[in-house]
């Protein structure tokens, strides 16, 4: 199967993506990608801190819980966690359906733009993608 890695954002080996947002130099939103989203399964709940939790990049800031595992979420950049995705409370299921799109998970004010350089771009991080 050949999952889908949309060439406007960038990634980590920890299979998150990160979304520039376009009218701001600093803000991000980010998420799971299709292939993490498939390796868990079906997924159940999310638990995420409040905004204004200050991320650290590459540790953990939640959790994500499905059918089949827990698996925490890592930051992929530093910065101030200024939204949540409050659909997921009710509907924790977009992550599976629209993983790129309705079902993003955080926005991030970045402390470190510098960080952003140490993500993967779409072609690099297909690269890291295991093939069935």
């Amino acid at each position: 199967m050949e999952y889908e890695a949309p060439d406007d954002l960038l990634y980590t080996s920890d299979h998150e993506w990160l979304r520039r947002d376009a009218d701001s130099q600093d803000e991000v939103t980010i998420g799971i990608t299709e292939f993490a989203q498939e390796q868990l399964g079906d997924v159940v709940y999310l638990e995420l801190p409040a905004e204004g939790t200050e991320l650290t990049a590459g540790a953990p800031f939640g959790e994500i819980e499905s059918a089949k595992t827990v698996a925490e979420l890592f930051a992929p950049v530093s910065g101030e966690l200024i939204g949540v995705n409050g659909e997921l409370e009710d509907r924790p299921e977009l992550v599976n359906e629209s993983p790129f799109d309705e079902g993003w998970i955080v926005r991030v004010r970045v402390s470190d733009a510098a960080e952003l350089d140490n993500l993967l771009d779409a072609d690099a991080y297909r690269a890291l993608i295991p093939e069935d």
